[in-house]
């Protein structure tokens, strides 16, 4: 029976090459694989997902490899389709500021296929380590977003077209090539953040920037919660357009925030020494960024959450997180856009995981009450056994009513999203 499953995959792939059994390192979240294949186009992938369908196995997409330990492993899981053969871009309308990529596509490949046309696709991926590199399908099934999402938006906001697979192999198109398209049902925006649970994404359609000429940080560090609170309220009342307004609060010691401004060179001289004044003394300038940036506060193995709150909240948050973490008795750390209430926690969970449920517990009290959410992205087993990864959600039962509708054998990322869909 296995071997008319390989056997099958392999002659809908059309390369026997781009199937084989899956290895020890194809596991998602801990979660054994049977078979990987990695077909070299829309058309391959949808063979290869009709012979899925047919065989009743279950299937996770996979990209970069860097965030396959990010939510709930998989219930089960028979195939692994790998999108590093979907890479390239399929169109670049550079005076429309339009790019069609395909999904396996690194953003770092990208980012250098479009900067000679001095434009760009304002996405920032923080690094994770053991990875070559977030790739574009993979960005937009985890809705990422870095520090210029305050100035550019989300992934959500700059995807204007998507082609996916659905679990049945189907071919489906939405969205187009304009900024501005209203015709039919978004599911770029349905698909973006949901884990590769409703489909396969294969292209991708995103609206462009221009590549800022000069760009410039200013850096101060402050005594504590309350003053980031300050300065985040002069910074976004002061007009100066800043593209990022992060913060960085280690488990002990100062927090110190960090603007980016980006422009014309004598426009980012002016607004650079406008912000330092409007700072204070103790701000410093700089060419580079400080080397927390763009960096999620956990290292591999440790648990990562994604807080967020209302921008009057921020302050709040972040004395909430460092309190858990005296309470608990572990560090925590935290960093991530002040300026758009969106901050990321990290601490190491394997060797306290009780505690660790405890400081989630705190901090899914502090974000509600702060009008947000608390969510695990990733932690080890030990943790993961003792707290729900997502906490309370809100329109779970549409969610499962979209899930019945796209994928009603639930057979693609079984159990990884919200609510075990």
């Amino acid at each position: 029976m296995a071997g008319d499953v390989l056997a099958a995959l392999r002659a809908a792939a059309g390369e026997r090459d781009a199937v084989r059994p899956a290895g020890a390192g194809d596991t998602v979240a801990g979660a054994p694989a049977r078979y990987r294949a990695a077909p070299g186009s829309t058309e391959a992938a949808a063979a290869v997902l009709r012979v899925a369908a047919a065989h009743d196995l279950a299937v996770v997409a996979a990209g970069g490899w860097t965030k396959q330990d990010w939510a709930n492993p998989p219930r089960r899981l028979d195939l692994v389709v790998d999108t590093r053969r979907l890479t390239g871009v399929v169109e670049h309308a550079a005076g429309d500021l339009i790019v069609v990529v395909r999904a396996g596509t690194r953003l770092g490949d990208l980012r250098a296929k479009l900067a000679p046309a001095g434009q760009q696709l304002a996405l920032d991926a923080p690094p994770l380590a053991g990875g070559a590199g977030a790739t574009v399908g993979g960005a937009v099934a985890v809705n990422t977003s870095g520090p210029r999402r305050m100035r550019y938006g989300t992934v959500r906001d700059l995807l204007i077209g998507i082609t996916v697979v659905r679990p049945d192999g189907v071919v489906a198109h939405a969205g187009g090539k304009v900024v501005k398209n209203v015709a039919g049902y978004d599911l770029g925006k349905l698909y973006t953040g949901s884990y590769g649970t409703l489909g396969l994404i294969t292209e991708c359609a995103f609206r462009l920037h221009p590549l800022p000429a000069a760009s410039g940080y200013v850096r101060r560090p402050v005594d504590g919660a309350g003053e980031v609170g300050h300065l985040l309220a002069a910074v976004l009342g002061a007009q100066l357009v800043p593209s990022a307004l992060e913060v960085h609060a280690p488990p002990a010691g100062g927090v110190e925030v960090a603007v980016l401004i980006e422009g014309t060179p004598s426009g980012v001289r002016e607004r650079v020494a406008a912000t330092r004044r409007l700072l204070g003394a103790a701000a410093t300038a700089s060419d580079t960024p400080p080397p927390w940036w763009s960096a999620y506060p956990w290292r591999m193995g440790d648990v990562g959450l994604k807080l967020t709150a209302g921008l009057s909240g921020v302050p709040g948050l972040l004395t909430a997180a460092r309190e858990a973490g005296r309470r608990h008795g572990v560090p925590v750390r935290v960093g991530g856009s002040a300026g758009t209430g969106v901050l990321y926690a990290g601490l190491p969970g394997a060797a306290w995981p009780d505690a660790v449920a405890g400081i989630v517990a705190d901090l899914r009290e502090a974000t509600t009450a702060a009008g947000g959410h608390a969510v695990v992205l990733t932690a080890p087993a030990p943790v993961r056994d003792r707290v729900d990864l997502w906490g309370p959600v809100g329109g779970l039962e549409l969610m499962h009513r979209v899930k019945a509708q796209f994928d009603p054998d639930a057979r693609f990322a079984p159990g990884r999203f919200v609510g075990g869909i």
